[in-house]
């Protein structure tokens, strides 16, 4: 027998959306929740805005301890995971603790708590050599991402395979096909999965000035991420997490779960090319395409919605732009496309897990979210990316991709359940 995996739970934390219902709200409505960094002080960067999410841990739930202890991220991943089983009508009886699998995707682990350490260790990066006998306790969670992972687990009390997968900017997208596959081996019935990230703090904001990847547009930062825009100059660095409870479809059935889509397909290719480059043609991405619809069995025709990496960033939209039309062919002038970091910025491992969360909620509420903030198109950039303005359509079909530094690129099948 085939086994089938579903999303059963959804917990989301992103810029303007505290839990799953306010950030549906705020997406379907194509307002923006980019500002000022306010996090610490960006007075000495390049880029000066971001995606912050207004964050209480106390008010989401978290005892003094938790939040002594765990990084922003893991924060983020644990309130995520208690809202996704709430959302599922799980209790803990019901989890089986060995057929219960953990996968958490991260880009950048917990930066924020070791960037905050070793301000204290160094004396704010003046002493070269530090003693580590100054350091916080918990330093070393912060230090190996797969404390993430593990601080989940403990949340539901997960003895089944457990892992953390970073793979960049598309971490979210494999973190959820990696848990998918153990539950289609038949590893685990139940994994919790999705992907966390909390990047805002010097260190990260310095790389990305570097790279002059981050838009520059400090005088506007609502208005400053724009995918596919002739003006468009780079991503709003962002921060939020997005979890799931994933189950096997009979199991879903048996106890009567109200079941999101079915995670149908994922695929993954590297470009073995450039860090940060990307070839015109597309052809990496359109490679991760023609795959999942391989894999999950469908023609291009059959795609009814695509959620865009559109990061906004000059290369990556028209790169991406090329691949849709390799791997969907004449599709790819009729489907309908948006990218939601026009709204709440790029949350580097994270953001794959969000955008699926969004891709779930399309399906069940028939609502395309816009593209925010494309009032100009890129001439390159001429497919129908639904701009400004949300777009009810009935969508049974959706296709998420993401493409990350390193040369990945992934791509994640939802699909509606009869």
């Amino acid at each position: 027998m085939t086994r089938r995996a579903v999303i059963t739970g959804i917990g989301v934390l992103a810029p303007g959306g505290i839990g799953t219902t306010g950030f549906w709200d705020l997406i379907s409505n194509g307002r923006t929740a980019t500002g000022p960094i306010t996090l610490f002080d960006p007075g000495p960067f390049r880029s000066r805005i971001a995606g912050e999410i207004d964050f209480d841990a106390r008010r989401a739930g978290l005892t003094p301890l938790e939040i002594r202890c765990m990084d922003r991220a893991a924060q983020f991943a644990v309130v995520c995971t208690r809202e996704a089983v709430r959302d599922s009508g799980l209790s803990t009886e019901q989890l089986q603790p060995h057929r219960t699998g953990v996968t958490i995707g991260t880009a950048v682990g917990c930066t924020m708590g070791l960037d905050a350490e070793y301000a204290v260790v160094s004396d704010s990066g003046q002493n070269w050599l530090v003693d580590h006998r100054n350091a916080a306790a918990q330093l070393f969670n912060y230090l190996v991402p797969s404390s993430l992972a593990a601080e989940v687990a403990w949340a539901v009390g997960a003895e089944g395979p457990v892992a953390v997968i970073s793979t960049g900017c598309t971490s979210g997208l494999d973190a959820v096909g990696h848990g998918c596959d153990l539950i289609r081996e038949g590893a685990a019935d139940i994994v919790i999965t999705g992907a966390t990230d909390a990047p805002i703090s010097p260190i990260t904001v310095a790389c990305f000035d570097a790279l002059r990847a981050t838009s520059a547009n400090n005088e506007d930062p609502e208005h400053a991420s724009r995918p596919f825009d002739r003006s468009r100059d780079g991503f709003v660095l962002a921060e939020g997490a997005a979890v799931f409870v994933v189950e096997e479809l009979a199991h879903a059935r048996r106890r009567g779960a109200h079941i999101y889509a079915e995670v149908s397909a994922h695929a993954s290719r590297c470009n073995a090319y450039h860090m940060t480059g990307l070839r015109s043609d597309g052809r990496e991405m359109a490679e991760a395409i023609r795959a999942v619809l391989a894999r999950a069995r469908i023609d291009a025709g059959d795609v009814d919605y695509v959620n865009a990496h559109g990061s906004g960033t000059k290369l990556n939209d028209r790169h991406e732009t090329a691949a849709f039309k390799q791997a969907l062919r004449a599709r790819a002038y009729e489907v309908p496309v948006s990218s939601i970091k026009s709204m709440i910025g790029h949350s580097l491992g994270a953001i794959g897990s969000i955008e699926l969360a969004a891709c779930a909620l399309i399906i069940e509420h028939d609502v395309i979210p816009p593209t925010a903030n494309l009032h100009e198109p890129d001439p390159e950039c001429d497919l129908d990316y639904v701009p400004i303005k949300p777009r009810e359509q009935r969508v049974d079909t959706v296709l998420s991709v993401g493409s990350g530094f390193g040369g990945f690129q992934s791509a994640v099948l939802l699909k509606r359940v009869a």
